[in-house]
Parts: C-alpha cells; sequence; structure tokens
C-alpha cells in the first residue's frame, strides 16, 4: 500500500474514536453571516457544539479558500497554496464539514467542490472567517453530544487537527449509537473502518461528514489519482465488518487543482494526513 513519511515518529493508535449520542437535524444557515458564525448558530439551535455536516448547494461570497500543496521545507509531507478569492457568488456543489472547537472557540474544517461566478469550477479548503453565506439555505448535518471534535497539535503531522475528544452531555434530543473518529497517516480508510466496527460490534455503519486527504486515490472503476496530495470529501458511505457492502463516494482535488469524484476502491486508499468523520450504528 502506497505510504508517505511525515516528519513526526508515528504514534497512538490510528484510529483514535470516542464514543457519544447524536441526532441528525436540519442545520439552516443565516446569509451575511460569516460561514462560520453561520454554522455555530446553526448547530447551537439545535443544541449542539459539534457533528458534521453536508454543504451541497451553499453560495458563498466573498469567498476564501486554499488547495493542497507541495511542502517546501521539511516541517510537512505537503501543505497549503496560497489563498485564492474568486470574485462574486461561488456554489458549492458537493462537500462536507466537520464542526468543533479550536483554541477554546468554534472551528471547522471544510472540503467541497464549487462552480464560481464566471464558470469556473474548482475545488479545496475552505477558510472559515474569509467566507461568508451569500444565500439562506437548510443542509442535512448531525449533532454529537458527550464528545465532540476539538483541534490539538498532531506531533507526527506538524499540523493542528481535529480529534474526538470527549465532553459533558448538553442535554439535547439524541438517538442511536454514534462515534467520532480520526484516523491518522497511512491507515487504509476502508481497512481501518471495518475493522473498527468489527472491534466494536457494530454490523453496518453510515458514514456522515467526512473530511480528509488520502494519497492519491484509487476508484473502484480502475480510475486512479497518481498526485499524492488530495483534499477529500466523503459524499456518502456504509461500512460493515466483512466489507460485504461497504462504500465510500468521495469528491477530491489535488494538488494540481484535478478534480474526480466516485466510488473508492477497497483495500487501496490510505490517509495521508488525516481523515475525520462520524459513524452511525445500524
Amino acid at each position: 500500500m502506497r505510504r508517505i513519511e511525515q516528519p513526526g515518529p508515528e504514534t497512538g493508535e490510528r484510529i483514535e474514536w470516542a464514543e457519544c449520542h447524536g441526532r441528525r437535524f436540519d442545520l439552516i444557515l443565516e446569509p451575511g453571516l460569516t460561514l462560520l458564525e453561520a454554522m455555530r448558530r446553526g448547530f447551537a439551535a439545535a443544541g449542539f457544539t459539534s457533528g458534521v455536516v453536508r454543504v451541497d448547494g451553499v453560495a458563498l461570497d466573498p469567498f476564501a479558500y486554499v488547495m493542497p500543496a507541495l511542502s517546501q521545507t521539511p516541517g510537512h509531507a505537503a501543505f497549503y497554496s496560497e489563498i485564492f478569492r474568486p470574485t462574486g457568488v461561488a456554489r458549492l456543489e458537493t462537500g462536507a464539514m466537520t464542526f468543533g472547537q479550536r483554541d477554546g472557540g468554534p472551528f471547522f474544517h471544510c472540503h467541497a467542490l464549487w462552480r464560481e461566478a464566471d464558470g469556473t469550477r474548482s475545488g479545496g479548503h475552505i477558510l472559515p472567517d474569509d467566507t461568508f453565506v451569500a444565500e439562506a439555505i437548510t443542509l442535512p448535518a448531525v449533532g454529537l453530544d458527550g464528545a465532540g471534535f476539538s483541534a490539538y497539535v498532531d506531533p507526527e503531522t506538524n499540523f493542528k487537527l481535529f480529534g474526538p475528544a470527549p465532553a459533558e452531555l448538553l442535554g439535547a434530543t439524541r438517538e442511536g449509537r454514534f462515534f467520532a473518529i480520526r484516523m491518522r497517516p497511512n491507515v487504509d480508510l476502508f481497512g481501518a473502518l471495518e475493522g473498527f466496527c468489527a472491534q466494536h460490534g457494530v454490523a453496518r455503519a453510515t458514514i456522515h461528514g467526512g473530511v480528509g486527504s488520502t494519497i492519491g486515490a484509487r476508484f473502484a472503476d480502475g480510475r486512479s489519482v497518481e498526485n499524492f496530495a488530495t483534499e477529500v470529501a466523503i459524499k456518502s458511505g456504509a461500512i460493515t465488518p466483512d466489507g460485504v457492502g461497504s462504500t465510500i463516494d468521495v469528491a477530491l482535488v489535488d494538488y494540481t487543482g484535478a478534480m474526480a469524484e466516485g466510488l473508492l476502491e477497497r483495500g487501496d486508499n490510505p490517509v495521508l494526513m488525516t481523515f475525520e468523520l462520524v459513524l452511525e450504528a445500524g
């Protein structure tokens, strides 16, 4: 399996997790706010401080983003590009977001593909404070209770990344059995999640959210992305311990700006830096 050496040593379990309560809900984004503040209000209105959300159809203006890029120093295995600020309204075609806490305040990690006002189609990593919601929209979200995503400095990758962390129960209406998960570098997406379900007695799980990076990509239909630095959003997915019925449908952009979408091949898609998502059992 493909592998990229990180600047720091491998430490800890290769999959971090926290079991918690959760609930699916409709999140309303208000226009005229930064995307970060709109998300904070949307989660807070449902009684949550952390969770995941699909961002398909969101209109943004102003809008700022970065793309994956090669690192210019040995301090990182890959890095980010310069900041891009396209003019006019950009509309997200597909994307996923992890919402949580960083440095004592709200923060998010969001990868998406979109179309800009001039028709240009692009993708990347959306910047929270420099991006504004242009139109009201309702989005499908999952809020977490009893755990959430919190950013910490990861010595292995030398980035500050989201990881699952226990949290006080908020008292929100909740349902089902949920797991907040982060996968570390050089583990296969399918293998890690199928092994996790087997270990925790989960016969079938639905993937919610899904933001991270893979070392290139291999698709079930034989297509491949060779460039190693990607930004990936999971569009939908399901996991079973034996792999029968496991599917992960993604959208991604690599460091050249090339985009790809489709079902990933099982057993051949290792994580580059990180991958966070929520599993719902059942």
